[in-house]
């Protein structure tokens, strides 16, 4: 298979194959916790705190008090990342022309330019938290393959994307190809992975939120 019959593939049945297997899995996933259920809660809530759930997922989005002091790498390197990543996927003018394709949707993109900075910021946010965890005792004995795995399948198609614009390595047809293949296998593992968090943060942070105002306690 040449290079040309290779994207040819990446660019049709892979990529219908991996949003297939992404949807159904982020379904099952969703199924599974909202299958659940919640205990019906019988006691009287004791404050009358409307919106605490939606408040807890901008409270917990920000770094706890002094925690950004004792932790500086974990909480600047993951904000770089997220935003970084963010940037790429939905600024970056030929993203958004492969959204526009699949829903019809279209918006502003940023500059090359700084949707290429913010990529080069992420990687390297990627490569100091996982020096921090490699170096940190405690994190490093809890870290387990899933970690490595979700550092890998988020740090794929951001090299191989950059790598990619900037021709570097291999040739182009083949590099495009190697990062839809990644992008590909980061939607076909998401659901299955940490990465995961993606849908869960919000819904996990929402639902303690709530119950803690319903009890009465800060969240």
């Amino acid at each position: 298979m040449n290079h040309l019959d290779l994207l040819t593939f990446a660019r049709g049945s892979a990529l219908n194959w991996a949003l297939i297997i992404f949807v159904a899995g982020v379904a099952l996933r969703l199924f599974e916790i909202f299958g659940l259920g919640r205990k019906a809660d019988l006691a009287r809530p004791r404050t009358d705190s409307p919106g605490s759930g939606w408040r807890t997922i901008v409270t917990r989005s920000l770094p706890p008090e002094g925690m950004l002091k004792r932790e500086p790498v974990t909480y600047i390197g993951g904000f770089v990342f997220h935003i970084g990543l963010f940037v790429a996927i939905f600024f970056f003018a030929p993203h958004i022309e492969f959204f526009r394709s699949m829903t019809g949707l279209g918006w502003p993109s940023l500059s090359s330019a700084l949707v290429d900075a913010s990529v080069v910021a992420a990687i390297v946010a990627l490569a100091v938290l996982l020096a921090h965890r490699l170096n940190h005792p405690v994190k490093r004995l809890l870290s387990t393959f899933g970690d490595y795995l979700a550092w890998t399948l988020a740090l794929l198609p951001l090299l191989t994307g950059y790598m990619a614009y900037h021709h570097l390595m291999l040739e182009y047809t083949l590099m495009l190809a190697m990062h839809l293949f990644s992008v590909e296998l980061l939607l076909a593992l998401l659901p299955f992975t940490k990465l995961f968090h993606t849908f869960s943060v919000f819904i996990s942070r929402w639902y303690n939120g709530d119950i803690f105002g319903r009890k009465g306690v800060a969240s």
